[in-house]
């Protein structure tokens, strides 16, 4: 049985942090960048606010940091190994994150087959971000169908990894999935339940074998 597997970045793959947050850190706006996080968790935030905020924040940005930044997040641990095997298996991985593509992509050199992130401007930024090139939750079930047609699946062969309220929209679409570290939004709706840190055991959660 061929499957693609669908990961969130945020809180998901990045334990209790995401990429907004790595990236601030090294330019020295945590407190900024935490404030919008709340405001974006209530609802108060829609996805293309929060980018347009969060880039005026990041004008200084350089590929530099955002390397740093990717580097030093604290993510699960077992990814690239989860990957490699759900390759081997002939199955597909990929990455749907609302989070700047710029930083979702490089998890491409992990071993993910497809990494789709919000489309944001080049670093360092020479141009604002376009709100409407930023991802919000009714775009990750888009996605993922757009994966679906590009790997020969459909939506019944998918199982989604989220931990969030950006995620219940594609948890709601899919036969399976699985609640990482997650809060209420998800909880609830996921056929499993995982917390910890280490990739490799919410995957086995999985029945792989179909």
């Amino acid at each position: 049985m061929t499957r693609l597997h669908l990961f969130d970045l945020d809180g998901t793959l990045i334990h209790g942090s995401a990429a907004a947050i790595e990236i601030s850190r090294q330019l020295g706006v945590d407190r900024e960048i935490a404030e919008l996080e709340r405001a974006f968790a209530r609802g108060a935030l829609v996805p293309g606010e929060f980018a347009v905020r969060a880039c005026a924040l990041w004008s200084a940005l350089t590929e530099a940091q955002v390397a740093v930044a990717f580097e030093q997040a604290p993510w699960l641990a077992g990814i690239r190994e989860v990957w490699a095997d759900i390759r081997a298996r002939g199955e597909r991985s990929a990455v749907i994150s609302l989070s700047p593509g710029f930083f979702v992509e490089r998890l491409l050199d992990w071993g993910a087959d497809a990494a789709r992130g919000s489309r944001w401007p080049s670093v360092p930024f020479r141009e604002p971000v376009d709100p409407a090139g930023i991802l919000n939750p009714t775009a990750k079930v888009r996605i993922a169908d757009e994966l679906c047609a590009n790997f020969g699946l459909t939506r019944a062969d998918c199982v989604a990894y989220g931990d969030s309220r950006s995620d219940a929209e594609l948890f709601a679409v899919v036969p399976m999935s699985v609640a990482v570290n997650a809060d209420h939004h998800v909880s609830g709706i996921a056929s499993y339940a995982y917390t910890g840190r280490d990739l490799r055991e919410a995957y086995e959660l999985v029945d792989k074998r179909g």
